[in-house]
């Protein structure tokens, strides 16, 4: 009988192992790293305030504060809270922030546009301003624009930039709206025919997308913006305004803003405004040249050409960048300790010196900073992709 070979017997596949991943590891590693240097420095900072006889906690916030403000958007006293010492302190600063941005951006688009002029005078000055003011420290502009305030003319002769616009050693005194039921009618109607040129842009510029054709929204924007506000006096009469008037040794009426509140914002959108003008600068050129030479083939006159043809491919590039000046602009307003205006940072400091509860106030406004910077990138996000082109 023949040996007849047996089939071996098949093995069981191996079981698969698991391996985590390198990459995974490495990050596990360092949360465990980060948490643990988190730990040793909460357990440092409770041991070195204990010996101090510091409790940690914001229960000093309800306290009287005691700090003297001496410009405060709402009713403030030196008996209010801590708490409401660095509210203060943070309108001060959002009102330098949204005020200094606007400026700076009207001004630096126009600056950007005249750095392209065919002039080479303008051109030349312009370019020289935006080097000279680049490459100088802010803090030296800030100090240089504050003794320009001070040493202005006396109140008695005060300069009339403006018709009721006055400079003085004091500040700037401005014409005020009084607060009344016309005032409020009047801003409403602004508001209403500012949405609704803006609803008309955005329908009109989907029938452009859809169709190629698109209507004139310049008059009817025009219409909805001043015709509004005209039905509103109309029915219940223009509103009064507070016009500042010298008598004796100040003026009486209108508002005043501060010398370091003109210096702070003077400086921030003078420096700001130099990196806009930069940016704008590029953005336009960013551009092809040919886009340039066929609308000027299409017989369109260079205005139109800007505003329909050149700008919105150049805000592709320009969005970005400007979102990091804002946030610059927001950022350097706490300079404004070098001067002397109160804002967060100048209140915090106070509140640190009087309470001792640093890590509590350095919390606070480094909150407070993150949310505003945080927002103002959330909004420039939302708006580039909205005037992002999008190909068919």
């Amino acid at each position: 009988m023949s040996d007849i070979a047996l089939p071996a017997a098949r093995r069981a596949p191996p079981l698969p192992r698991f391996r985590m991943p390198r990459g995974l590891l490495w990050q596990a590693l360092l949360l465990a790293a980060v948490l643990g240097l988190g730990w040793w420095f909460w357990g440092n900072v409770q041991a070195n305030m204990a010996k101090r006889g510091l409790e940690l906690g914001f229960g000093f916030l309800d306290r009287a504060a005691g700090i003297p403000i001496g410009e405060a958007v709402v009713e403030y006293t030196p008996a209010s809270s801590y708490a409401r010492a660095l509210w203060v302190g943070f309108l001060n600063t959002l009102r330098v922030a949204v005020v200094g941005c606007v400026i700076a951006t009207i001004l630096g688009i126009a600056l950007g546009v005249m750095r392209l002029s065919p002039n080479p005078l303008l051109r030349g000055l312009v370019g020289g301003y935006v080097e000279i003011v680049r490459n100088t420290p802010l803090v030296l502009q800030l100090v240089f624009w504050h003794a320009v305030i001070l040493g202005l003319p006396p109140v008695r002769q005060a300069l009339e930039v403006l018709p009721g616009v006055f400079l003085s050693q004091r500040g700037m005194k401005i014409p005020v709206l009084v607060a009344s039921p016309a005032m409020w009618a009047l801003l409403a109607a602004l508001a209403a025919g500012a949405l609704g040129w803006w609803l008309l842009l955005r329908r009109e510029r989907a029938r452009q997308a859809a169709t190629g054709q698109r209507r004139p929204t310049i008059l009817p924007g025009l219409a909805m913006l001043l015709g509004l506000p005209a039905l509103s006096v109309l029915a219940l009469g223009a509103p009064q305004v507070e016009w500042p008037e010298l008598t004796g040794f100040n003026f009486q009426g209108g508002v005043t803003l501060s010398p370091e509140f003109v210096a702070l914002l003077t400086g921030l959108v003078v420096y700001t405004a130099a990196f806009v003008a930069e940016i704008v600068r590029a953005g336009i050129q960013s551009v092809h040249r040919g886009q340039w030479e066929a609308a000027f083939a299409l017989g369109l006159p260079r205005g139109r050409i800007m505003r329909l043809v050149i700008l919105p491919q150049a805000l592709r590039v320009i969005i970005p960048p400007m979102t990091s000046q804002f946030l610059n602009l927001t950022k350097n307003s706490s300079l404004a300790i070098v001067i002397g205006y109160p804002d967060l940072v100048s209140v915090a400091n106070t509140a640190i010196n009087q309470t001792g509860q640093a890590i509590e106030v350095i919390s606070i406004f480094m909150a407070v900073y993150l949310a505003m910077s945080l927002l103002t990138s959330l909004a420039m996000n939302l708006y580039n992709r909205s005037v992002q082109i999008r190909e068919r």
